[in-house]
C-alpha cells in the first residue's frame, strides 16, 4: 500500500513540475524575442548573450516539459521500470546545453575586449530590466516544485543563468550610462558565464551518477545493511547488494540474505525487511532473494 501511496504521490508532484515548467517556458520563450530585438538594437553583448542563453533554455525547458510528459508513460514490454527515467536523460543533456553556452558566452566576450563596440546604454536597461523581472517570476515559479527533481533543477538552473545574465545586464548599462565604459559588457557576460558553469558541471555529474545506476549520494549502503540485520533477527547475513534509482527520487534494490539455522517464514521476514527498506530509507521497490545455505552465486 505504501508503495502505491509513493507512486500516486509522484503523480501528483509530476503534473505540477510540468505545470511549473511550461509557464517558465512561456515567459522565457516570449521574453527572449524581446531580447533579441533589444540586444541588437543597442549593441550589447551582454543581452545578446542572454539572448542566446535564454533560447538554449527556451529549447532546454521545452525537453524538460517533454520529459515530465513521456515520463507518466506505463511501463511496457520494451520498457519495463516505465519511462520515469528520461528526466534524468532530459536533465544530463540540458547540463552539457549550458556548458557549451558557457564556452560561447566567453568566446564572445574575448572577442568583444579586443575589438570594443558602441553600446546603447538607455537600451540595454530597459530591455535588461524587463528581463530581470520576467526571470525573477519563472524563478518563483519553477523554485515552488520538487527541489529533489533533477528536471526541475536543470530547468530552474537555466532560468538563474537567465536571471543572472538579465542582472548583469543591468550593471552593465548602469556604468555604461554613467561613464560610458563599454568593457564593463563583456566582463560581466564572463562573471555570468562563470556563476554559471558551476552549476551546470553539478547538474551534469549529478545526472550522469543516475544514469550510470550509482547508488544513492546520501546512502550508507554498509550502514543500511547493519539496520536490516538489527532491526529483523532471523537475518543473519546480507551481500550482494545493489542500490540504484529510475530518478533520485524512486529507488531500487536488489540483495541477497541469509537467514539463520531457524528462519520461521522466509515470507514474513522479506516483508519485514520491505517494510524497513521503506520506512526509512525511502526503498519502494526491493528484490531480495533468500538463502539458508551458501550462495547460489558463489
Amino acid at each position: 500500500m505504501s508503495h502505491g501511496h509513493r507512486h500516486g504521490h509522484s503523480h501528483d508532484h509530476g503534473n505540477s513540475n510540468m505545470q511549473r515548467v511550461v509557464i517558465a517556458l512561456l515567459l522565457t520563450g516570449t521574453f527572449m524575442i524581446v531580447e533579441v530585438i533589444g540586444g541588437i538594437l543597442s549593441g550589447s553583448l551582454a543581452l545578446l548573450a542572454d539572448a542566446g542563453h535564454m533560447l538554449t533554455d527556451t529549447m532546454a525547458l521545452g525537453l524538460a516539459a517533454t520529459a515530465f510528459q513521456i515520463s507518466k508513460r506505463p511501463p511496457d514490454v520494451k520498457r519495463t521500470y516505465g519511462y520515469q527515467r528520461f528526466q534524468i536523460l532530459a536533465a544530463f543533456v540540458n547540463g552539457l546545453a549550458l556548458l557549451l553556452i558557457v564556452g560561447w558566452i566567453l568566446f564572445e566576450a574575448v572577442n568583444r575586449l579586443r575589438d570594443p563596440a558602441p553600446v546603447l546604454g538607455t537600451t540595454m536597461l530597459l530591455i535588461a530590466a524587463i528581463g530581470l523581472l520576467v526571470n525573477v517570476i519563472a524563478f518563483v515559479v519553477l523554485r515552488g516544485g520538487d527541489r529533489e527533481n533533477l528536471n526541475i533543477r536543470g530547468a530552474a538552473m537555466h532560468v538563474v543563468g537567465d536571471l543572472l545574465g538579465s542582472l548583469a545586464a543591468v550593471i552593465a548599462a548602469i556604468v555604461i550610462i554613467y561613464t560610458d565604459w563599454t568593457p564593463i559588457d563583456p566582463i560581466l557576460s564572463v562573471f555570468v558565464a562563470l556563476l554559471i558553469l558551476r552549476s551546470a558541471w553539478a547538474l551534469v555529474k549529478h545526472s550522469a551518477h543516475v544514469l550510470l545506476e550509482g547508488a544513492p549520494e546520501s546512502l550508507n549502503v554498509a550502514a543500511m545493511q547493519d539496520r536490516l540485520i538489527a532491526a529483523v533477527p532471523t537475518v543473519r547475513s546480507i551481500h550482494h547488494v545493489h542500490v540504484w534509482g529510475l530518478t533520485p527520487q524512486d529507488l531500487l534494490l536488489t540483495m541477497h540474505v541469509r537467514l539463520t539455522s531457524s528462519p520461521g517464514n522466509p515470507t514474513e521476514c522479506i516483508r519485514k525487511i520491505k517494510a524497513v527498506l521503506q520506512a526509512e530509507y525511502g526503498i519502494g521497490h526491493s528484490t531480495i532473494e533468500i538463502e539458508t545455505d551458501d550462495c547460489a552465486d558463489h
